[in-house]
This record gives structure tokens, sequence and C-alpha cells, in this order.
């Protein structure tokens, strides 16, 4: 179990890290390209840069172009579920949606750390 929340707080950390360079490398890149062509951009080098950070350093497996390839799943699995509990949380108004999209991440961050573990790792804990 100590090795499970040791894989956690790294994620969390490179969760942290991946938000701001995706972030620095949109802003770069606003310089050069139209706002939807620097964001698709940022987004998928995101993607590329969270599974390069999750395989390496934080669950420490070896590289797989096939795991790579089926990891945007991930991303569009956390993006359904959060836009359900947004949708859930707001109409029946236990949360205003200025506060909401926080109370997503809360909800959606654990289903997203273990979907990226498995997909992976290929094991729960």
């Amino acid at each position: 179990m100590k090795s499970f929340s040791a894989e956690a707080l790294r994620f969390l950390l490179v969760g942290g890290f991946n938000t701001a360079a995706t972030y620095l490398l949109y802003l770069a890149a606003l310089q050069l390209m139209p706002y939807r062509l620097a964001y698709t951009g940022a987004y998928a080098a995101g993607i590329v840069l969270s599974y390069a950070l999750n395989t390496w350093f934080v669950f420490r497996a070896p590289w797989r172009w096939k795991r790579l390839m089926a990891y945007p799943l991930v991303y569009l699995l956390q993006y359904g579920l959060g836009l359900l509990c947004l949708s859930l949380l707001v109409e029946r108004g236990w949360v205003s949606q200025e506060l909401a999209p926080l109370a997503v991440v809360v909800i959606t961050l654990p289903l997203t750390f273990l979907a990226t573990r498995y997909l992976i790792k290929g094991k729960t804990p």
C-alpha cells in the first residue's frame, strides 16, 4: 500500500507539472499561430508528456507505443465522467457552476489515477 500512496503523490506532482508545462507551451505557440491551433498542439503535447512522465516517473514502467496510442482514452473517460458530474452538481443545485469544476476534479482524480495506472502497468492495486 505504501507504493500505491507514493504513486498517487507522484501522480499529483506530475499532473501539476504537466498542466504548467502545457500552459506555457500554449502561451508560446500563441506567438506563432491562432489560439485554436495553439491549444490543440499544446493539448496533444500534454497527452504525450503526461504518458511519458506517468510511465517513467509515477509508475516506473517501460514505454509501450501501443499503450501510448490508447492513452487518450483516459482523457476521454475523464472528460465524459467530468461532464456528467458537472451537470449533476449544477442541475441538482448541489454546487454552484463556478465551484462545480473544482468538485469535478476531486471526484474524477481517483478514477483518472486508477485508469492511468491500469493502462500503464496493466494491473490494479
